[in-house]
């Protein structure tokens, strides 16, 4: 059975437990009593042989202080043995935004699973924001509500004022910050990963970022590089607050010695003074250090392995 309440009806409460707020993280706080009420412009069709509610045209699922908009949100709910109902799957699409007193997460469709209290948002555009700090991906982000943990997948970035960290996925950790203030306190990366400041750019295999420090700790084929000057290792600490950089050799491996630390280091001299060529039209543009490994621009460097370091599990969740 279909049923298209009227616009001016388009309003419901639905008490589910668990509801959107049943854990105190990015949907809220409350327990799992809380009503969750939903909104829609162009009406609501209650599906009882499917067991869902559809909405449509600026749709909004609002639960304590979060609320989730989409074009439209379909909320799907089973009975429970006390003769209720609770809903265990909210589909959003188009247009999707999450915003609660974490942050604010957004993109193109999500899927939220109430059981595990994960949210799958994928699209053009997804993107996390908590107080300062933005989270970027091209494939999908992953929002582990109980957890606290945001997992972003392709082309994956997060960006703090003029810092930012790259890889191919990023597993980012939010908290309190000592005001009390919400952000990212902590980016594991895993794959191609970049650390760009105004300055300088390091790349390496992975990488942890310690947000509230401002310490990156990097693994794996590490190169930090300052202008034309490069350091090449296998293990860094990089300070971003005081541009204070250690680059150190990997520990000895099957009865081989540590690896030793190279550096290259270039005068900065004026063109056409002694021992400095003097630049002409035809010289070659200098590398962009941010440019993805093999795309134009990128520097010439031995291709970076994979991560040693398994990814964090991959829960996209399809409804």
């Amino acid at each position: 059975m279909r049923r298209l309440l009227p616009a001016a009806l388009a309003a419901i409460l639905v008490t589910a437990a668990p509801a959107l707020g049943q854990t105190g993280g990015m949907f809220g706080s409350g327990g799992g009593d809380k009503p969750v009420e939903i909104l829609a412009d162009e009406g609501i069709e209650w599906q009882q042989n499917s067991k869902a509610y559809v909405a449509r045209g600026n749709a909004k699922a609002i639960s304590g202080d979060t609320t989730v908009a989409a074009d439209t949100l379909t909320a799907y709910y089973r009975d429970t043995t006390g003769g209720g109902t609770e809903i265990f799957r909210v589909v959003a699409d188009g247009t999707v935004r999450i915003t609660s007193g974490q942050g604010s997460v957004q993109g193109d469709r999500g899927v939220y699973e109430v059981d595990r209290a994960v949210f799958v948002l994928t699209g053009s555009d997804i993107r996390l924001m908590s107080g300062g700090d933005v989270v970027t991906a091209r494939d999908s982000l992953e929002f582990w509500e109980q957890r606290q943990l945001a997992v972003a997948r392709g082309a994956a970035t997060a960006t703090r004022d003029d810092k930012r960290i790259r890889a191919d996925t990023l597993s980012a950790t939010l908290g309190k910050s000592a005001k009390g203030d919400n952000e990212v306190q902590r980016v594991d990366a895993f794959g191609n990963v970049l650390v760009a400041t105004a300055s300088e750019t390091a790349r390496a295999e992975t990488g942890v970022y310690n947000l509230e420090r401002g310490v990156a700790t990097l693994r794996g084929k590490v190169r930090i590089t300052r202008g034309q000057n490069q350091l090449n290792g296998e293990y860094a600490v990089v300070d971003l607050n005081s541009g204070v950089s250690r680059i150190l050799p990997g520990p000895p491996r099957d009865g081989q010695p540590a690896s030793r630390v190279t550096g290259l280091f270039v005068p900065n001299r004026p063109a056409g003074t002694p021992g400095q060529p003097a630049a002409t039209p035809s010289a070659a543009p200098a590398a962009d250090p941010a440019a993805p490994e093999g795309s134009p621009g990128a520097s010439a460097v031995a291709p970076v392995l994979p991560a040693r370091k398994p990814a964090p599990p991959d829960v996209r969740s399809r409804p």
